[in-house]
């Protein structure tokens, strides 16, 4: 069975900007040290990586697609550049308010994971808001929380940090400790 990391976007593998939208080259600015310590994950542990992030009003006049995906396109370019190649990009382009299934927390973009050809109990999410950690426990699997402690996401959901904790692996802002809870999580015992 596959094991899956739910890898968000935004606040993830490039820094959150003030106006939480990315949608040109001027604003990228790459997750401190992501290149090294995924790139190490992808090459000594098998997890197939898929990219999960939420859009806010994506298509609209207010975010139009371009440069959007332009922009997108060359950050996975770059990853891929590196050998950190994505099996999978899902986008939703919802806002909070419309309350769809496919808004992250939601799993309606992942269904496809659903299946016995996967092992969601030993995969992860990684992402920085609180509604990454609510994703993970929808999944059935743990989070990497690289929280920033500004609360990104609380309004949306009902739950507090709190009642989370038996969802959340680990909560850092170093992509190293996530690489060193999975290199103790594999290694076998002494």
């Amino acid at each position: 069975m596959k094991k899956v990391l739910f890898i968000d976007r935004d606040g993830t593998m490039i820094l959150e900007t003030d106006d939480f939208k990315i949608e040109t080259m001027q604003k990228i600015v790459f997750y401190p040290e992501i290149f090294y310590w995924l790139g190490r994950i992808v090459r000594e542990f098998d997890y197939e990586l898929v990219m999960v992030t939420n859009q806010d009003g994506l298509g609209t006049d207010v975010f139009p697609d371009e440069p959007f995906f332009t922009t997108h396109r060359f950050i996975m370019d770059v990853f891929a550049g590196e050998n950190i190649k994505f099996a999978a990009e899902h986008i939703d382009r919802t806002y909070p308010s419309d309350n769809k299934p496919t808004r992250k927390p939601g799993t309606g973009m992942l269904t496809e994971y659903f299946t016995s050809e996967y092992d969601l109990k030993n995969s992860f999410v990684i992402g920085d808001r609180i509604t990454d950690v609510v994703l993970a426990k929808n999944i059935g699997c743990k989070c990497f929380w690289l929280n920033d402690g500004r609360g990104l996401g609380i309004g949306e959901i009902k739950e507090t940090k709190e009642s989370l904790k038996p969802q959340i692996a680990l909560e850092s802002r170093q992509w190293e400790d996530i690489y060193n809870y999975l290199v103790n999580l594999h290694s076998p015992l002494l």
